[in-house]
């Protein structure tokens, strides 16, 4: 295959020209159900990324079989409760993984794994990190992460070439998620937007005590300033 300037032009044109064929999803599209040449999945679905923080710092600072250790153990923790939750993994980057619900209970059931990842990263992955490798305690590293979750309408739709294609996700649910998921406030790890805020259920909203668990915020996107609401209160699994 040649690449130059003037392939590249019509295949710009090419894509730039396209008319998608979209129709309405029952449930989370997987690659595969998505036609490479113009498909589109539309959903209504809660998007949740959970982000490990600082992965920078510990890879300057320790071997890289500590950090590859602490980051597959961040991700694994992550992916098992997103799935137990009913979400559906779909996609990895990096130290990030994006978790896609749907149903009539997804912003409560992403809103507790967000909580339950917390918990996993406070009491287990955190100091058992401390306790095993001696380049995180020598350097104050301290294993933190944000989870970032809205809900919305999104396409799906699949980019790149034959062999070489992934789904990308149209609407604000999964770009406003990602955001969130890199806020860095002390002691608040779970973000959530207005819209998943306002249909918690009970038991996701209030502790036992009757108190809320959540505080609003205010966060900038887009040029617009979003009430989200964050929430320390970590939920063991």
């Amino acid at each position: 295959m040649t690449v130059n300037e003037a392939f590249l032009a019509d295949r710009v044109d090419t894509l730039f020209d396209t008319n998608f064929d979209q129709r309405d999803g029952r449930v989370v599209p997987t690659t595969a159900d998505v036609a490479l040449k113009n498909g589109a999945v539309k959903i209504d679905a809660t998007f949740l990324y959970a982000d490990l923080a600082g992965s920078a710092k510990l890879s300057d600072s320790c071997a890289w079989t500590t950090t590859a250790k602490v980051i597959r153990a961040f991700l694994d923790c992550a992916t098992r409760l997103i799935v137990k939750h009913g979400g559906h993994i779909r996609s990895f980057d990096g130290d990030r993984v994006m978790g896609v619900f749907m149903g009539d209970s997804k912003n409560s059931s992403a809103s507790i794994c967000g909580r339950e990842i917390h918990w996993a990263v406070r009491k287990v992955i955190h100091p058992k990190a401390h306790e095993r490798f001696k380049s995180i305690r020598d350097n104050g590293i301290e294993i933190r992460h944000g989870v970032g979750i809205d809900t919305g309408e999104v396409r799906a739709v699949r980019s790149g070439i034959r062999d070489n294609n992934d789904l990308i996700w149209i609407g604000k649910a999964a770009s406003f998620s990602a955001k969130l998921s890199d806020v860095r406030d002390v002691g608040n790890h779970t973000y959530v937007s207005s819209r998943v805020y306002n249909k918690l259920s009970e038991v996701a909203k209030f502790a036992e005590d009757g108190k809320n668990m959540w505080s609003s915020a205010t966060f900038e996107f887009a040029n617009k300033t979003e009430t989200v609401y964050k929430s320390n209160h970590w939920k063991k699994p």
